[in-house]
C-alpha cells in the first residue's frame, strides 16, 4: 500500500530542483563580471513535473533513481536577452530574486515534506 508515495517523490523533486536554480543563479552571479557570459537558467519546476507526469512517471533526479534513469531533464538554457557592452547578460538584481524565489521553493518543499510524513505517522497512530 506505501510503496510509492507521490507526494515525497514530488516533495524531493521540488527540493532538488530549487538546489539546481540556486547552483545556477550563484553561477551567474559569479560570472556577473565575465565577458561573453550569459545567464543560465532552467525551466520551471511546474513545466518539469508536468513534462514528467504527461510520460506515466516521474523524472529521475540520478543515474540509479527511479529504474536507472539517466537523470532529470532540468532543461537548462541560457539567457540571450539583454546584454552589456562586454556581452554578458548578467543582471545582479534578477539574480538576486531568482535566489529568493528559489528558497522559498525549498522551503515550500520542506513544508510538504515535513507535513506529510506528520500525516503519515498520524494514520500509523505514531504521533
Amino acid at each position: 500500500m506505501f510503496e510509492r508515495l507521490n507526494v515525497f517523490n514530488i516533495a524531493y523533486s521540488m527540493a532538488t530542483h530549487a538546489g539546481k536554480r540556486q547552483a545556477l543563479v550563484s553561477e551567474n552571479i559569479a560570472n556577473a563580471d565575465t565577458p561573453g557570459y550569459h545567464a543560465k537558467d532552467i525551466r520551471p519546476f511546474t513545466e518539469v513535473i508536468a513534462a514528467g507526469q504527461t510520460q506515466g512517471d516521474m523524472i529521475a533526479s540520478r543515474g540509479n533513481h527511479m529504474n536507472g534513469s539517466d537523470g532529470m531533464n532540468w532543461a537548462v538554457f541560457t539567457d540571450n536577452g539583454t546584454v552589456d557592452p562586454n556581452n554578458n547578460s548578467v543582471s545582479i538584481e534578477e539574480e538576486i530574486l531568482k535566489g529568493v524565489e528559489a528558497k522559498r521553493q525549498h522551503d515550500r518543499a520542506l513544508a510538504i515534506y515535513r507535513s506529510s510524513m506528520n500525516i503519515l505517522r498520524a494514520s500509523l497512530g505514531r504521533t
